[in-house]
């Protein structure tokens, strides 16, 4: 074990006396220095030097500058007016209009651009394909030289609207500047126009019947009682698959009651007449007739004729009420 022990001390010993034999110092010059222009062994080369300072070198975090909001622009250089809608009752409008625009319209109109008004006027365009020309009724709101927006009374919900932004001239010429897109304002109450109800085949109404109890055709019981639904039920008239249906009893005793609504009336052969908003076709003598389904609540039933030139028009709304007990 001595033995052992001392061997491993001399060693180092060795390893030093060997390197040291190898390294000559000549001229005087210092360990390590370059000697014949010559690099030593044991000193790493650049290349090595390099990879071991990036082997374990870390990345910086980069830093994010934080952006700013930005404000929206006050304009965007164009001719537009927007249209949209509040509520049932109320529109809001908003324009741009560009400086190079008013002064083309100073130009063109001299002295009647100054003593014109600045208007909204606000087109009911309901059922129809608007032109410009062909609008239900319209109003006009007058504005001042600044405003940019506005709020819109119509007073008529469920109604389609287009608003034009323009001059009404001293003379009553309205001259259009921008022309909006359409919206439609919702109902303000419960709709009153009903889904048309269809009609089931009576075999079909049985088999769907039966399966909801678990009678299906599958069933010995389930085919037994549907043979006896039909032969007992249809057969006798018990089920219908009308719009008004009847309560099947032991007894044949039943009632139905509903209601239907005629709107006629007359006016000039050659004049366009609208109820509700849609064109009827007059007869050859300036008369017409409609029939509708009346359902329980309030309907409005506005009928409107306009003479052949357009100059003339009449309105005449009736309003019928049906509540059944």
């Amino acid at each position: 074990m001595k033995k052992i022990i001392k061997k491993l001390k001399e060693i180092p010993a060795k390893i030093i006396s060997k390197a040291g034999s190898k390294i000559k110092i000549k001229n005087g010059q210092p360990l390590g220095k370059k000697i014949n222009n010559q690099i030593p062994k044991e000193i790493p080369s650049f290349h090595e030097t390099v990879i071991a300072n990036t082997k374990f070198s870390h990345s910086e975090s980069p830093s994010f500058t934080r952006a700013m909001p930005q404000e929206l622009p006050s304009s965007y250089d164009q001719d537009k007016i927007i249209l949209q809608v509040r509520d049932p009752h109320w529109l809001h409008s908003y324009w741009e209009l560009r400086g190079q625009t008013i002064e083309g319209l100073k130009s063109r109109l001299g002295d009647d651009f100054y003593r014109s008004k600045k208007v909204l006027r606000v087109y009911d365009v309901s059922n129809i394909m608007f032109d410009g020309s062909n609008a239900n009724r319209f109003f006009d709101i007058v504005i001042d030289d600044f405003a940019t927006s506005w709020y819109i009374d119509t007073a008529g919900p469920g109604r389609s609207w287009c608003v034009d932004l323009g001059l009404l001239l001293p003379d009553g010429r309205f001259i259009t500047i921008l022309r909006s897109n359409v919206v439609a304002t919702p109902l303000d109450g419960p709709s009153w126009v009903t889904d048309e109800e269809w009609m089931i085949p009576d075999d079909m109404f049985a088999r769907l019947y039966g399966m909801g109890f678990g009678l299906g055709r599958s069933s010995a019981v389930g085919r037994a009682w549907q043979e006896r639904v039909k032969q007992g039920l249809f057969s006798s008239g018990g089920v219908s698959s009308s719009p008004v249906k009847k309560l099947v009893k032991e007894r044949s005793f039943w009632l139905k009651v509903d209601c239907e609504l005629i709107v006629y009336g007359a006016t000039e052969p050659d004049a366009k007449v609208t109820v509700q908003g849609a064109p009827v076709k007059l007869r050859p003598d300036g008369t017409f007739t409609l029939r509708y389904y009346l359902p329980d609540g309030k309907q409005v039933i506005p009928v409107k004729a306009t003479s052949a030139d357009k100059l003339e028009e009449l309105t005449i709304t009736p309003t019928v009420i049906r509540e059944t007990k």
